[in-house]
């Protein structure tokens, strides 16, 4: 009896969560601490390390709080993946290639500003431990928090206002469709590649109704980003 007891006071604590917050507390943590390495620059990479180690933590802890995945359509997800990695570098070189529109971008010099871990971290175990934890925050914590909030529970809240949990995941409404690839845009720096993109997403929610698929593509394109900037050391990207 004894034994069970802080079990029991654990999944108490998590239950009393509301479901609502279940959602924002794992983006909340990820945003404060972006938020951190963008205003003191010598903190990015452990802010970085920092977010990338907490929120699966809260993930994990909320998990049972969220939507049951469903993984149909996940090869659909690849492809889609594949066409959002090509879709984001070649709109945003194109937008890059014209001053003019500079204002596609929250920050004007962002090939300037962008952090380049092999100048600013000279030890090589420490430069490629970052590197992987960088390449793993964005190709697998991010695709989960990210989609559960934006797709799974923002999409249905602007839906369903009065209990996001009774619109089904990927059902159509105009609203969100075209709302939630604005907000998602909010919090990024290329923010009109981003919309293009988020609109992407959409058309994959919409069509297999599937957020495991959603997840997948947001995966994939990740991955292959980290993949290319590695390669070409535009880091701008990241």
């Amino acid at each position: 009896m004894n034994e069970s007891t802080p079990i029991l006071h654990r999944s108490s604590l998590r239950d009393r969560i509301p479901d609502f917050w279940a959602y924002i507390i794992p983006m909340a943590i990820f945003m404060g601490f972006t938020s951190m390495g963008s205003q003191w620059k010598s903190l990015y990479p452990l802010s970085y390390v920092l977010k990338t180690l907490v929120v699966p933590v809260a993930l994990v802890v909320l998990w049972p709080k969220y939507t049951k995945l469903r993984w149909n359509h996940w090869w659909l997800g690849v492809i889609v993946g594949v066409i959002g990695l090509v879709q984001w570098v070649g709109m945003e070189k194109l937008l890059m290639s014209q001053p003019w529109l500079s204002w596609t971008r929250m920050t004007r010099n962002v090939a300037d500003e962008a952090f380049n871990p092999f100048e600013q971290l000279s030890s090589p175990p420490v430069l490629w431990s970052f590197i992987l934890i960088r390449w793993a925050g964005a190709s697998l914590v991010v695709p989960f928090m990210e989609e559960l909030f934006w797709r799974d529970f923002l999409w249905r809240n602007i839906a369903s206002p009065n209990d996001f949990k009774l619109m089904p995941v990927g059902e159509y409404d105009r609203s969100a469709f075209w709302l939630v690839p604005l907000f998602f845009a909010m919090v990024h720096v290329q923010w009109l590649t981003a919309i293009v993109w988020g609109l992407l997403i959409a058309v994959l929610l919409v069509r297999t109704r599937s957020l495991g698929a959603c997840i997948i593509a947001h995966a994939v394109t990740n991955f292959l980003l980290g993949a290319y900037v590695l390669y070409t050391r535009e880091w701008f990207f990241w």
